[in-house]
């Protein structure tokens, strides 16, 4: 055994650690420009989101016109300690029709007026007041002006003195 010569062991080579960076950097570059390409709308965009992206709006707007009516002050109910309603609004016509709700102005007016005198401070005040107030003044205002005039109220000034 004395003519054996003792060989060191080699230590082991340890493994290299540059595939692992390369591959941590890579995942990580592919994994935002995944990202940038999902969220610009390059790839798995739906069709109409392209064709926004690429062209100009091509829809104009409406072929409407307002009518503005002229502000109304309201004297509440007598229960009500001599309190005010101030009330502006503009109707949404047509343009073709605009000329024939301004002729019957002065019975919208009358409309308006009855169904707003007739209303109690209660429900002036209730939180869903000015939403129900408006649907009930359109249908009103639609009956007086004929079917397919007026397509909206829009309520201007609301105040409640």
């Amino acid at each position: 055994m004395a003519d054996e010569e003792e060989i060191p062991e080699e230590e082991p080579k340890k493994a290299s650690k540059l595939p692992l960076i390369l591959g941590v950097v890579l995942a990580i570059a592919g994994g935002g420009g995944g990202f940038y390409a999902v969220s610009s709308g390059l790839i798995l965009a739906p069709e109409s989101h392209a064709k926004e992206m690429k062209a100009e709006p091509e829809e104009e707007l409406p072929d409407i016109a307002y009518v503005e009516m002229d502000p109304l002050t309201i004297s509440l109910a007598a229960g009500s300690a001599n309190r005010h309603l101030r009330f502006r609004t503009q109707i949404e016509v047509p343009r073709d029709y605009q000329s024939d709700v301004e002729l019957v102005k002065p019975r919208i007016t009358d409309v308006m007026n009855s169904y707003l005198r007739a209303l109690e401070t209660a429900d002036l005040e209730s939180p869903s007041a000015l939403i129900r107030i408006r649907s009930q003044l359109l249908r009103r205002i639609q009956v007086v002006t004929g079917p397919g005039r007026v397509r909206d109220l829009l309520i201007m000034e609301f105040v409640l003195n």
